[in-house]
């Protein structure tokens, strides 16, 4: 079986949304140490590896919005397409207490391997979704671990990240806050800002409408709640962008 390092889903879709799951997939190509970085199959389940859940919802509501949906098809412990290409934490030897054998001697020529592999066409394919339309929305999905090792409990079930560029996230959260039965975190549990990260580099540094949603993983654990989430988020999104004008 050919491996390929991304998935478009419905390309031809008309919505001016478009929707990415940098952190999809935990696989490991063949090219990478034989399939395998050396970890417990346990571990490769865990959010170190990707982001659990998030591309079960990121599907849906891509069909939902009538969008196109852009996903990676790589561990993010083997790259990370969510990082600059001159981010130190591109590649992890070390990810939530746990040592990524396959990565630890990792050197400027695998590193620069992976990135012309899996990295850069991953990134080709979203920028070319993106200009497919002037007025595009760029939605990215992620998923967070309820806690980390050493932590405390995260009690948000959703988070929605920006950086300067809040015209869309305001409204959003605005809008999440009235939802009775939901902890709504802004920059929660992270930061909205990460330099080269996917959304500066394919929305921010274009001037397109964004916002990126983080759902602790234990609330979407099963397709049936990925749907449900789905269901619930597809229209408060649209209303979101409505109250934009834009």
């Amino acid at each position: 079986m050919t491996y390929h390092p991304f998935e478009i889903c419905d390309p031809g879709a008309a919505s001016r949304w478009l929707v990415t799951c940098d952190h999809a997939a935990n696989t490991v190509p063949p090219s990478v140490n034989g399939g395998d970085l050396g970890l417990a199959p346990e571990d490769m389940e865990r959010h170190i590896a990707w982001d659990p859940g998030a591309a079960g919802v990121a599907r849906r509501l891509a069909e939902r919005l009538g969008a196109p949906l852009v996903m990676s098809n790589f561990s993010r412990l083997v790259i990370d397409p969510n990082r600059g290409e001159d981010d130190p934490t591109l590649v992890m030897r070390l990810y939530d207490g746990t040592v990524i054998p396959a990565n630890r001697d990792v050197d400027e020529t695998e590193l620069e391997r992976r990135l012309d592999a899996f990295w850069r066409p991953y990134h080709r394919a979203i920028a070319q979704m993106a200009a497919r339309r002037p007025d595009t929305v760029y939605l990215a999905i992620h998923s967070f671990a309820p806690r980390l090792r050493g932590r405390g409990e995260r009690p948000w079930q959703i988070g929605v990240l920006h950086a300067a560029d809040d015209r869309l996230a305001r409204p959003l959260i605005d809008r999440l806050n009235r939802e009775p039965d939901l902890c709504v975190g802004e920059n929660e549990p992270y930061g909205g800002h990460l330099p080269g990260d996917a959304v500066d580099r394919h929305a921010m540094d274009h001037g397109r409408l964004n916002v990126l949603i983080e759902l602790r993983n234990d609330v979407i654990a099963t397709p049936q709640d990925q749907i449900a989430w789905a269901d619930r988020l597809a229209p408060i999104l649209e209303e979101a962008l409505a109250a934009t004008g834009l």
